[in-house]
């Protein structure tokens, strides 16, 4: 996990996964484009996972659920997306801890943190957020 933490800190991508298999990904779109993607085209690349990144949300930590991820650090993390990672047993560690993930434009509750509230399941999350992410210009 620290030679992904130190990838992240170095400020060259907004996240980077490495698959048990030790290959290296780095996410950088904003949001969750890239984890969306990484779970989408490469299926079993996150499990048993570590993954670091800048934000984690609730919509962010029910996609590294549905892809198996053993451990996750984030810079900020939501109570919503702490609490799925930890009840799934997910080893987690944080520098901050927020009540949500904020928008863009700092006005409201990020669009797929409130999108994947009422849901614990990850793959009813991967649906809502692939509804979600069609037609966005990512």
């Amino acid at each position: 996990m620290e030679q992904l933490k130190a990838i992240l800190r170095s400020g060259s991508c907004r996240g980077v996964a490495r698959s048990a298999q030790g290959e290296i990904r780095r996410f950088e779109r904003r949001g969750v484009a890239d984890l969306f993607a990484l779970v989408t085209d490469e299926p079993g690349f996150l499990c048993g996972a570590s993954v670091a990144d800048k934000v984690i949300g609730r919509g962010a930590a029910l996609l590294l659920l549905k892809g198996g991820a053993r451990e996750v650090y984030a810079e900020v993390i939501s109570s919503g997306a702490l609490g799925v990672l930890r009840s799934a047993g997910v080893e987690v560690s944080f520098g901050a801890q927020v009540a949500n993930i904020i928008n863009r434009t700092g006005t409201d509750i990020c669009p797929v943190e409130k999108l994947t509230a009422g849901t614990s399941s990850p793959d009813e999350a991967y649906g809502l957020i692939k509804e979600f992410l069609k037609g966005k210009d990512l």
